[in-house]
């Protein structure tokens, strides 16, 4: 699977990290940056991320900053983006298996690699399971996303 991964200089060196990790597992990190420890803003990279799953240049992403917070309230500005920030594999599969969730975000100064190991392993070998309510939810939240979208509020 490709994957578009990315951070902010808080998540620089677990992002390394997860980069490597990606390739031993048999997948493709797209690293849409940033490449160092200077001071940089999340949202640049929240949004490369968000655009890289958009136009296919990733199947899925991984997207990290310090708290994973502010990256997470980003990548949910861009329509079409599903990003959950998860600190436990429960949150990081069930966040596919049932919102079809394509960008698993991560905080860095909250967890540690082994744990952001696990959850990016939970994240990448989950899938959606297409189920009845599930469908019917999803439907519900692409519909609100249309809606403030298309220049119109409820």
């Amino acid at each position: 699977m490709r994957v578009a991964i990315g951070s902010d200089h808080a998540g620089f060196e677990l992002k390394e990290k997860l980069k490597s990790d990606l390739a031993r597992w048999g997948h493709e990190a797209v690293d849409v940056g940033t490449h160092g420890t200077e001071a940089v803003d999340y949202p640049d990279f929240a949004e490369a991320v968000a655009a890289a799953v958009n136009d296919g240049r990733g199947e899925r992403g991984i997207l990290l900053c310090g708290s994973g917070v502010g990256a997470s309230v980003t990548a949910n500005k861009i329509p079409g983006i599903r990003a959950g920030l998860c600190h436990d594999a429960y949150s990081a599969h069930q966040g596919v298996e049932h919102d079809d969730m394509n960008v698993l975000v991560l905080g860095a100064r909250i967890i540690g690699v082994e744990v952001a190991r696990e959850l990016a392993q939970s994240f990448l070998g989950a899938r959606y399971t297409h189920e009845e309510r599930h469908q019917k939810r999803l439907a519900k939240v692409l519909a609100i996303e249309k809606r403030y979208t298309t220049g119109g509020k409820p």
